[in-house]
Parts: C-alpha cells; sequence; structure tokens
C-alpha cells in the first residue's frame, strides 16, 4: 500500500508540472501575440506604391563649385601602396608584400609624383594607381625628409598624367575654404571640405626637425590622407597633407598641410638631381632630454666637424672622459639675436637663413656669455 500511495503521489507531483508549464507556455504565447499585434496588426496596405519624387531644382552654386572642383582635379590625385620585401620560408624566396597605403598627386606629364616622405620612408618599393584604376611600379627619384616631401616617377602614358594646378601658400587668409582629396583607409578618390584653421604652425619631420609655416586645417584627414593634395577653392594644391593631431589616430579635426611655396621650391631640385642645401654649423647635438637633466636650458653639442663651420669658429664641444665625467662644452643659448632653449629653437633659425650667411651666436662657456660669429656652412 505504501509502494501505491509513493507512485500516486509521484504522479500527482508530475501532473501539477505539466499544468503549471502548459500555462506558462499559454501565457508566453498570449504575450508574444500582443506583441505581434501591436507591431504588425492591421498595418499592412495591399497596392502600396512608391512615393512621388519631388522636383529637386538646381544645385545650389557653391555645391556646383565643389563638384566641378572634384572632377577637374580627381583625376590628378593618386593612391600609393608601399611595397616592403618578405621572405616566403616554405618557397625560399623574397615577395614584395603591401606595407601601407597614401596619397599623392601628378606633378607634371613626365610621370614625377609627389607625395610625403613618411609614406614611401620604409618602403623598398611602391606602386602607383592613377584615377582610371591602371596602376604603375614607380621608381623613387629623391626626398627631403626634413619637409616630409617625396617624387616619385612612373611610366605611364602621357594622356593619363594630368599635372595638378599649383598654387601659392604666401597669401592665404585663416577662414578660406580649402578641400581634400586622397584614399583614407583604403576609400580612394575621397573628397573632404573645410576651412584654414590656421597658419605658421609648427610640425616635426621624420627627422626631429621643425616644419615651419604649416596650414591648419579643420578638413577630415585621416590615415592614407598622408600626401595628398589640400586645395583652394579654385581647385590650385596650397600644401601636402601631412599629419593629424588624434590622441585615437583617427581624425579629431586638427590636420595640417606643408605649404605648397615649399615643395615649389623642393620638387624641381629632387627633379634636377641636385644637392639640397641645407644650411648648418657641422656639429653633433646632445640630445634635449639630456640637457634638461644636466639642468640646463640650450644646445650642447658633442662633436665637430673637422673644418667645419664651428670649427673654424672656434666652438668648443661638450666631452666625456674615460670614467664618464662630462666636460661641459660651450652651450648655445641665442642664434641671431632670438633665444635658443632647445634644438628646435637652434633649426627654427638655421631654417630661415642660407648658406654662406653669417650670424652671431651667443654661447656660455665657462660660466660666461661669449659672442661668436659663424658663417652656415652646407650640410652634407
Amino acid at each position: 500500500m505504501e509502494w501505491d500511495h509513493e507512485q500516486s503521489h509521484r504522479a500527482g507531483r508530475a501532473q501539477a508540472r505539466s499544468v503549471l508549464t502548459f500555462l506558462l507556455v499559454v501565457l508566453v504565447a498570449l504575450m508574444l501575440y500582443r506583441e505581434v499585434r501591436f507591431w504588425f496588426g492591421g498595418v499592412h496596405e495591399r497596392g502600396a506604391l512608391p512615393r512621388v519624387v519631388t522636383a529637386r531644382g538646381d544645385l545650389a552654386a557653391d555645391e556646383k563649385s565643389t563638384i566641378d572642383l572634384f572632377k577637374k582635379v580627381s583625376p590628378c590625385v593618386v593612391y600609393i601602396t608601399s611595397l616592403a620585401v618578405q621572405q616566403d620560408l616554405f618557397r625560399f624566396r623574397a615577395l614584395e608584400v603591401p606595407q601601407g597605403t597614401g596619397s599623392g598627386f601628378i606633378w607634371d606629364e613626365k610621370g614625377y609624383v609627389v607625395t610625403n616622405f613618411h609614406v614611401i620612408a620604409e618602403a623598398t618599393a611602391a606602386n602607383v594607381t592613377l584615377a582610371d584604376r591602371s596602376t604603375w611600379p614607380a621608381k623613387l627619384v629623391g626626398v627631403e625628409p626634413d619637409k616630409d616631401i617625396a617624387v616619385l616617377k612612373i611610366d605611364a602614358p602621357t594622356g593619363s598624367l594630368p599635372p595638378i594646378p599649383i598654387g601659392t601658400s604666401a597669401d592665404l587668409q585663416v577662414g578660406q575654404k580649402v578641400f581634400a582629396i586622397g584614399n583614407p583607409f583604403g576609400f580612394d578618390q575621397t573628397l573632404t571640405t573645410g576651412v584654414i584653421s590656421g597658419l605658421g604652425r609648427e610640425i616635426v619631420s621624420a627627422t626631429r626637425r621643425p616644419i615651419q609655416g604649416v596650414i591648419q586645417t579643420d578638413a577630415a584627414i585621416n590615415p592614407g590622407n598622408s600626401g595628398g593634395p589640400l586645395l583652394d577653392s579654385a581647385g590650385r594644391v596650397i600644401g601636402i597633407n601631412t599629419a593629424i593631431v588624434s590622441p585615437s589616430g583617427a581624425y579629431a579635426g586638427i590636420g595640417f598641410a606643408v605649404p605648397v611655396d615649399v615643395v615649389n621650391r623642393i620638387v624641381p631640385k629632387i627633379i634636377s638631381g641636385e644637392h639640397i642645401e641645407k644650411p648648418g654649423l657641422g656639429i653633433a647635438l646632445v640630445d634635449d632630454n639630456i640637457v634638461r637633466r644636466l639642468g640646463l636650458e640650450g644646445v650642447l653639442f658633442y662633436a665637430v666637424t673637422p673644418g667645419g663651420a664651428a670649427d673654424k669658429a672656434g666652438l668648443r664641444p661638450t666631452s666625456q672622459t674615460p670614467r664618464g665625467q662630462i666636460l661641459l662644452g660651450d652651450l648655445i643659448v641665442a642664434a641671431d639675436g632670438k633665444p635658443v632653449r632647445n634644438s628646435n629653437d637652434l633649426y627654427r633659425v638655421l631654417d630661415s637663413h642660407d648658406v654662406g650667411d653669417r650670424l652671431g651666436f651667443t654661447v656660455v662657456r665657462d660660466d660666461r656669455k661669449v659672442e661668436v660669429q659663424v658663417t652656415l656652412q652646407a650640410l652634407p
């Protein structure tokens, strides 16, 4: 009897669970039905037709000018793929693989292409893709790393090489409209617009030398835009898009372009194979961080080129004894009447002068200030 009672009790519990499960399923079904009726009930209508298109009318004048600008200039802008050699361990051969992308623009009908130095700095080769989608292997003509400029050459048909119009950067004004065409994130032939946000800015090149007179813009510039043109409203190049300021590495409203007047001065020299003379002193600088750790403000140098400008002027370098003791040489604290607090200050003064110019330098020697005249030399 006890066994029958236990069996009956278990059967009752199972039946109760079944009833409860059934009620829960019904409740869920009712809730779903209510939701479905709320979203879809009575909303369909047979024979629905597309809306009648509202006539737009003419485009605004500024829209037309932007469209015309893009049509005129975009064929002059190219897509650059930098390549690097990678060893194929299985086939025992070297392969050229894509390393990065950037932008550039056609300089002339002979196939010269201008871009940023940092776009191709670590590449062993590069391909240039034109607006007609044809891709051509590029030869490196020359570079000017201090200004982040490089020139490539491709052997494409003359008809596919429309030179970009060249403008000037000497008369730019804050607030002018500007346009950037490039290949951000690999999306080729991309147009962004903005204004000149500032002039006379300064950025640091790949060689750590400052580039002065840089144009600041809020036109969207992203990775891949580097080397592409910054244009004025007449469709003329006024700068090469070079850098952005962004913690994330993406567009944050601040971009920079090397002014075209610098480009137009340097590119012909690169194409001609001329050595680009940079004025200097013939010294090897001590790193600014070390100078600061010594509690000093100015520029120290640890070597002079024999027979160079600094050597001829009698400037004394900083040295180190075999025991590691530092023997301070001349500390440059002013040049051409301008204070020199670090190497950037010195570079700014040098970049504003030419080889052969004679400048006055103030140095601290043996705890007293000494005036020294130096004739600038051409750096190798």
